[in-house]
This record gives structure tokens, sequence and C-alpha cells, in this order.
């Protein structure tokens, strides 16, 4: 993957330049992430309109919801990531 591609993901992965189907996916993971009651049916065909399949759409909403819950969980516990 392309080093400055890795940065962008990791300083502002809304402004990355992503394109098609990677693009939809950041944007509704973080949308999920950041504002879940604010996900409408029209985040859902944005991925399908993507090219995404039902598979890959639910793939995505659990992937994002599992990191979103373990992440919260560690927080909530003041878990220390290891280095």
């Amino acid at each position: 993957m392309d080093p400055a591609l890795v940065q962008a993901l990791m300083t502002d992965p809304a402004a990355a330049p992503l394109e098609g189907a990677d693009g939809a996916l950041v944007t509704y993971a973080l949308k999920l992430t950041r504002t879940p009651r604010e996900m409408r049916p029209a985040d859902v065909e944005a991925l399908r309109a993507a090219g995404l399949s039902e598979a890959e759409i639910f793939e995505a909403a659990v992937v994002t919801a599992y990191f979103n819950y373990t992440n919260r969980v560690a927080e909530g516990l003041g878990v220390e990531p290891e280095p």
C-alpha cells in the first residue's frame, strides 16, 4: 500500500484519496463510529451503489461495530496498548 495513503488514512480518513467502494466504506465506517444515531438507509444505499454486496455491507457493519465495542471496553477499563 502507498505510504502516503496510509498516512492520510491515519491523519484524516475522511480526506484520504479513496474512490469507489473503498471511499464508500471509509465514509460509512466513520459515520457509524462517530454519529451512529444519524445512520440512515441512504448510508447503506451508498454502499450498494459503490458495488458492495449485501454480505459485504453486513461485514462492514459488524467489523466496524466490533472494533468500536472493543475500543470502548478497553478505554472504559483504562487498558493501555502494548508497545
